[in-house]
């Protein structure tokens, strides 16, 4: 089943897509999922990101090519971040390159939907609270991330986190090939499989930090392959039997 948020008549709703159909949702899908009697076609519609996340917890190294690219020894454990709620962005929406940096990054991620209240959470329990799955893109500073150390100033900025188009809610997490498309190139290319540290666990190892609010979205890591965007340029995240998320820098 495939969620999403949208706009239509500048009235924000949310639905199910069905082939090239919307079925419109009575509430919130975060609420419940109750079919309403409306269909639209899926042109008619400006898609928004899926959720607007209180936060969103981010993976560090989290593929061993990519941990291997930045030079880094793999981690025993997950190495958290978090972006801002400000930095959520939408597809086909535009990714801002800000004046304070000169090297401007893509990070092609899977993203899990946090769908209720987590706390404590174990490993075996994670699938219950996992709404389901969309696609991401860490944009990133690489400049200041390199000059600050920690990564906060570099993973921040408005427009920077792009989720959607939709979330996923009947996948196998754990073997779908992830693709990150630059001016219709691919740059990055790797498969879920090759994640370090998987979906379950990550939410059962970040519900013992902190509570895990519905719409939450964890970003799971990027594989090797990242690389810099200009103005102009356009950039796809594509996830396997999810979808595909673009935007283009300006």
């Amino acid at each position: 089943m495939k969620l999403l948020r949208f706009k239509h008549h500048n009235e924000t709703k949310f639905g199910i897509l069905e082939g090239n159909e919307v079925i419109i949702l009575e509430e919130n899908f975060l609420n419940s999922i109750k079919k309403g009697s409306t269909k639209i076609s899926l042109n008619e519609v400006e898609l928004l990101s899926p959720v607007l996340p209180s936060k969103f917890v981010c993976v560090g190294l989290n593929y061993m090519d990519h941990a291997n690219e930045m030079k880094e020894s793999l981690p025993s454990e997950p190495v958290l971040f978090l972006k801002p709620s400000t930095a959520v962005n939408h597809p086909e929406h535009p990714i801002f390159y800000p004046k304070q940096t000169k090297e401007l990054h893509y990070e092609a991620e899977l993203v899990v939907v946090i769908g209720k209240l987590a706390k404590d959470i174990k490993i075996e329990e994670a699938k219950d609270y996992i709404l389901g799955y969309t696609c991401g893109n860490d944009v990133t500073a690489r400049d200041l991330q390199r000059k600050d150390v920690q990564w906060t100033r570099s993973k921040s900025f408005d427009s920077f986190a792009p989720i959607g188009p939709w979330i996923e809610t009947e996948i196998d997490p754990n073997s779908l090939n992830i693709k990150l498309i630059l001016n219709d190139e691919i740059k990055q290319e790797s498969n879920t499989s090759n994640l370090i540290f998987k979906p379950d666990f990550l939410v059962s190892f970040i519900s013992s930090v902190m509570t895990l609010l519905p719409g939450d979205v964890i970003m799971t890591g990027t594989p090797s392959g990242v690389g810099a965007m200009k103005v102009g340029d356009k950039v796809s995240v594509v996830i396997e039997n999810i979808g595909t998320l673009t935007n283009k820098v300006i």
